[in-house]
């Protein structure tokens, strides 16, 4: 057993999620930051390691230099994965060149720019034999084991419909035009894709549906919406889903909903109850029956399910948000790269791979798809 290396590619200065990345990382106590290339820019990249009191030499200009360096040290003192950071359009070629050279990879989600980058990834991590984690972070609060648990172990009978929303408001007027560095990539296809909200917040509904039913998005019909002046990627949205199972869903997304801040929920409905679980209070999970009264499940609280328990990492009654949630993310990846150190075969997989990304583009495409053809349903 030993402190696994992170090294890190994008989160430089003034980024929010390459910080959120690097204190989740360290919450466990089982990952520490070694060296990392933190920015298109060879100086600012520098500057960002030495700000988090890095070796020098160990701050690396390109992710290319970090990549080929740190494989010819020592195995005792290089990398032992790659956390990547970056916009979309920034995952595809670092991931694929640290798989083909030895690093295991957890990367920042939608997984790449294009679907046909997704289908390669998925082609290069299955011939690597290395690992892949895409930080769907919300997947690791407590109570969405919990759901999870609870539609698997049958307590809610078959599902039958499914209700999800993210909602946000911060893009209600176009402040990328005022250089803020998140909204000006996020409305850039060249930088984000082909999806705007879809990508950005759209995946994670669409990976939250799955992940606590099981089932897989069979169908959906699409409606954008592009509100921002000026914008071509869609803002808005209002999808319909068909699972595998016959269940109906919908979905609404928005960035431009004044007054919403990061409103994720979901409700799943079976023939014997239901689940409701929304983001801004986590630390809920509640469940309405045919025949008993309504249960509320809480964090360390009682009658959890195994993996929901494991997941709690502190007192019933205290808070734990949106850092614990990516921490877990982290944790099961770190598990996982120490079995396979130390010669065990049977992996937990207790993180969305490079499957889960590449579902994540189908959605994405096929969202895009349906809305050109006036809401046509579309095949995932």
């Amino acid at each position: 057993m030993r402190k696994l290396k992170m090294g890190m590619i994008g989160g430089g200065r003034d980024s929010f999620i390459g910080d959120v990345h690097r204190k989740a990382a360290s919450i466990d106590g089982m990952i520490e930051l070694v060296c990392g290339a933190f920015s298109s820019s060879s100086e600012k990249s520098v500057k960002s390691g030495m700000d988090l009191y890095l070796q020098e030499d160990r701050c690396y200009g390109t992710f290319e230099e970090m990549i080929l360096k740190e494989a010819e040290l020592p195995e005792n003192e290089r990398m032992d994965f790659v956390a990547i950071v970056t916009p979309n359009h920034m995952h595809f070629e670092p991931a694929k060149m640290a798989l083909e050279n030895g690093f295991h990879v957890i990367c920042d989600k939608p997984m790449t720019l294009t679907l046909k980058e997704a289908e390669e990834l998925q082609s290069i991590v299955e011939k690597s034999g290395l690992l892949f984690a895409l930080t769907h972070n919300y997947t690791g609060h407590p109570m969405v084991k919990q759901a999870k648990e609870l539609v698997s172990n049958g307590d809610l009978g078959r599902i039958r419909k499914v209700q999800v929303q993210y909602l946000q408001g911060w893009l209600a007027t176009s402040v990328e035009k005022t250089g803020q560095k998140q909204a000006s990539w996020r409305t850039d296809p060249k930088r984000s894709g082909i999806g705007g909200a879809l990508g950005d917040i759209g995946t994670h509904a669409e990976n939250l549906v799955e992940y606590i039913t099981g089932l897989k998005i069979e169908e959906l019909a699409a409606d954008l919406g592009v509100f921002g002046d000026g914008r071509t990627l869609d803002d808005d949205g209002n999808i319909l889903l068909r699972l595998d199972n016959g269940a109906k869903g919908t979905m609404s997304i928005s960035q431009i909903a004044v007054g919403e801040e990061n409103n994720l929920a979901i409700k799943v409905y079976g023939q014997k109850g239901s689940i409701e679980w929304h983001q801004e209070e986590p630390n809920k999970l509640i469940t309405h029956w045919l025949d008993e009264p309504v249960k509320i499940y809480t964090p360390n609280g009682n009658s959890l399910y195994p993996m929901a328990l494991e997941t709690s990492r502190i007192p019933a009654g205290h808070p734990e948000g949106y850092l614990e949630a990516f921490a877990t993310i982290y944790k099961g990846f770190a598990k996982d790269i120490l079995a396979l150190i130390n010669g065990e075969k049977d992996l937990e997989g207790q993180y969305p791979t490079v499957y889960d990304g590449l579902r994540g583009m189908k959605f994405i495409y096929g969202a895009v798809e349906s809305n050109k053809n006036n809401s046509a349903w579309v095949k995932l």
